[in-house]
């Protein structure tokens, strides 16, 4: 862009907005009940006649009519822009969202498959009736024909090796003997 021409589009908006600003506020400040909503809307306007200059020296019509219904159109798509999205909703400690992204769960489930794999069939056993089913000690002992107080060593070192692996996977010591 030439700077004469870069020139002329300055005076151009310059003079709109001296001619035709106070309306186009006072109409979109009515329309949008809000001065600072108004004043962008303006601006946008200003920013539309300053991309196509032709349109306001064809002489068809009137240049404020033209801006007015600029204005207008604008705040007509903001509005319908705003009511084709749902409404955003805070989050907030008393309102949990509908649906809550489950990637970390899933995540976090296959890790704790993959360990369990990994553990003897006596230590994993106990720890599926214990957590997975949710059986107390004796409810387990039960179920896999053994003491008490077998369940509760069992159980001990199962999550001692579950505990050692996930540590050696946070330090990538994993699979170093």
């Amino acid at each position: 862009m030439t700077r004469h021409r870069q020139v002329a589009d300055e005076a151009l908006i310059r003079t709109l907005f001296a001619e035709h600003g106070r309306a186009m506020l006072a109409y979109a400040t009515r329309l949008t009940g809000e001065r600072a909503a108004a004043e962008d809307v303006v601006q946008e306007a200003l920013i539309k006649a300053w991309r196509n200059p032709d349109v306001l020296v064809n002489g068809k019509g009137s240049v404020r009519g033209w801006l007015l219904t600029v204005v207008r159109n604008i705040i007509t798509d903001k509005v319908r822009a705003r009511n084709a999205r749902p409404k955003e909703v805070a989050e907030s400690p008393t309102a949990v969202p509908i649906e809550r992204d489950h990637a970390d769960k899933v995540v976090s489930s296959m890790v704790v498959l993959d360990a369990l794999e990994k553990l003897p069939d006596v230590h994993r056993s106990v720890l599926v009736e214990i957590y997975v089913r949710g059986q107390n000690i004796n409810e387990t002992a039960e179920t896999l024909g053994i003491p008490p107080g077998t369940v509760k060593s069992r159980s001990h070192y199962a999550l001692r090796a579950l505990r050692d692996m996930f540590s050696a996977r946070e330090t990538g010591m994993e699979g170093v003997a």
